[in-house]
């Protein structure tokens, strides 16, 4: 790639001052990272270092390759549930595989410009999985607050509540007074001491608390999961095969589709918090890359962050240095302080995680949609409850699914076609829909307001309802397609046949063609069929050449005075008609 797609505008005016404000939001929100990379790789099965590895190397290479300024990457909550899911059921080198899969989707996104596509998912699917998530992982957490032993994690949320319910005798009271400790400090910090991060207060003054006051009597990062080492990851390229890249198809479609979502949401908010504008294309790539990298040094699926994102803008981040600082900043507390690491106590990493749930839930938004009482009220709660009782891969392909097929739905009922004639009322004569009634309307010219796209899932009801208005075989069929504003191949062809069966007794007018549908006429060679000389730019001219090709004879004694031509047609050739009779 050239060197521009990363790189232009990114560091314009950057000065000594610009990085000292890098260095410290870098710093800040590297510190912040800590505990939250630990935490997400423990919620989603994996061990703590390998949070931290993809925190340090997808954090950089995010800030670097991306196309948000501002954007902080890593392991996010809303990753936890479909990552849990792909241990428990495919093991932890096969997550690998299905992250490096996934940044390989991101990265064609990306490349393919198809960065705009990704806020075509509708906000009841982005809501309902988001809240299922958060509700995933908040119950997640109870048997480390809890402290409950001899807990196995499933893969299915009934599972894991009957686990815990089953060992809620198990209780242990240091672990929920730890917990409680952590809690309180998350909660009360940004009050008392706004520039502390209070995730990571709260852990520490748990620790303490925990080392001091009663050493050995809850779980730690240690017991379970053994001692952090102090060294970098090590490359190894995960064992590709066939068989498990078809395998591993489906869930890193879901994990490309969750971190496109999440990171251009939080560029949308970095953009909104500093007035710049983010390239979404680039960012795809860039997450792309990032995810191709971190699982060949055993890191798990990464994606822009949220809320380290907001805290990076808030502590006067600059530009993408910040982020590759943050990195840094992780790797340094690596090297330095691994060991240290491993006497957290688990009780400690739950209420972060619970905090990261509820901060997530979008509680208030679940709420606007479900009192809405629509469609979309009803693909919010399938989608919240198949992410909660099924997985994330179920609920997004069912959730999408629904969303197209009840769009698709509103889009036809939006389709109207209906008989019409000029108001001889109006002053300009305008072609109404309510003016035709069984004893006004003319046996000779069908004149149609066809409103709204004619697609698939509306082209059988405007082929139906046309040909079966037109059973007694008016001469002139005029279709007005002033407000028909796309046609599809499927529209195409029933409209294909309406002319095919129709051009075998009479003549189609059309008049006020939009530009897409008549582009697709040109194409297929139905507006030829159609001909030139019978498409008209104006309904009054289709009308007028109309009258000029109807049978006069037909109009003797007609009374339906359709058309202002109606009175002097009908009167004269029925005058006409008494002299004739009356003559010898």
């Amino acid at each position: 790639m050239k060197s521009k797609w990363f790189f232009t505008g990114r560091y314009s005016g950057y000065s000594l001052q610009s990085f000292q404000r890098d260095l410290l939001s870098g710093i800040i929100v590297g510190i912040i990272a800590i505990p939250l990379g630990m935490a997400f790789a423990i919620a989603s099965g994996v061990k703590p270092e390998y949070g931290i590895y993809t925190t340090i190397i997808a954090g950089i290479l995010i800030s670097l390759l991306g196309g948000s300024k501002f954007q902080i990457g890593g392991p996010t909550g809303a990753f936890i549930p479909i990552l849990f899911g792909i241990v428990m059921t495919y093991g932890y080198e096969n997550l690998l595989i299905a992250g490096f899969l996934a940044g390989v989707m991101l990265f064609l996104m990306g490349v393919f410009r198809l960065g705009s596509l990704i806020k075509f998912i509708p906000k009841p699917v982005t809501i309902g999985f988001t809240s299922g998530i958060a509700v995933i992982i908040f119950t997640g957490q109870i048997a480390n607050f809890l402290g409950l032993k001899g807990v196995e994690s499933h893969e299915y949320f009934i599972d894991n509540i009957r686990e815990i319910a089953s060992h809620i005798h198990t209780t242990n009271f240091y672990s929920v007074l730890t917990a409680i400790i952590c809690l309180a400090g998350i909660i009360l910090t940004p009050k008392l001491f706004p520039k502390v991060p209070g995730p990571l207060f709260g852990l520490l003054l748990s620790t303490v608390a925990v080392i001091v006051f009663f050493p050995n009597h809850v779980a730690t990062i240690g017991s379970s999961f053994g001692e952090i080492p102090e060294t970098l990851p090590k490359f190894a390229i995960p064992d590709f095969t066939l068989e498990k890249v078809i395998e591993l198809l489906r869930p890193a479609f879901v994990i490309a589709i969750l971190g496109g979502i999440e990171s251009l949401l939080s560029a949308v908010v970095a953009d909104g918090m500093t007035n710049t504008r983010h390239n979404s294309n680039r960012e795809l790539a860039g997450q792309g890359i990032a995810n191709m990298i971190t699982p060949l040094f055993g890191g798990i699926p990464a994606t822009g962050a949220i809320a380290r994102t907001a805290t990076n803008i808030k502590n006067g981040a600059a530009s993408p240095l910040s982020g590759v600082i943050h990195g840094i900043m992780v790797l340094l507390v690596l090297l330095l302080f691994a060991p240290y690491a491993s006497h957290i106590p688990l009780a400690s990493m739950a209420p972060i995680l619970m905090v990261v749930a509820w901060n997530m839930s979008e509680r208030k938004v679940f709420y606007h949609v479900l009192k809405t009482k629509t469609e979309d009220s009803l693909v919010l709660v399938v989608t919240f409850l198949l992410t909660v009782f099924i997985n994330l891969t179920v609920a997004v392909e069912i959730g999408l699914l629904m969303a197209v097929i009840l769009f698709t739905k509103r889009m036809s009922d939006h389709l109207v076609t209906v008989k019409a004639l000029p108001n001889q009322k109006n002053k300009h004569k305008k072609v109404q829909s309510q003016m035709v009634s069984e004893h006004h309307d003319c046996p000779q010219i069908s004149i149609f307001n066809i409103e709204g796209p004619l697609f698939f899932g509306a082209a059988q009801t405007f082929s139906h309802t046309i040909m079966a208005t037109i059973h007694y075989k008016p001469g002139i069929l005029l279709l007005r397609m002033g407000r028909v504003p796309f046609m599809d191949t499927t529209g195409e062809s029933n409209f294909d046949h309406i002319v095919q069966n129709f051009s075998k007794h009479g003549i189609i007018l059309i008049s006020g063609i939009q530009p897409q549908p008549k582009n697709l006429l040109m194409k297929t060679g139905l507006y030829d069929m159609i001909g030139k000389e019978h498409i008209f730019e104006h309904t009054g001219d289709a009308i007028n050449h109309a009258l000029r090709l109807i049978d006069e004879n037909k109009c003797l004694g007609c009374r339906h005075f359709a058309f202002k031509e109606c009175g002097k047609l009908s009167g004269s050739i029925y005058q006409a008609g008494e002299k004739a009779i009356s003559t010898p």
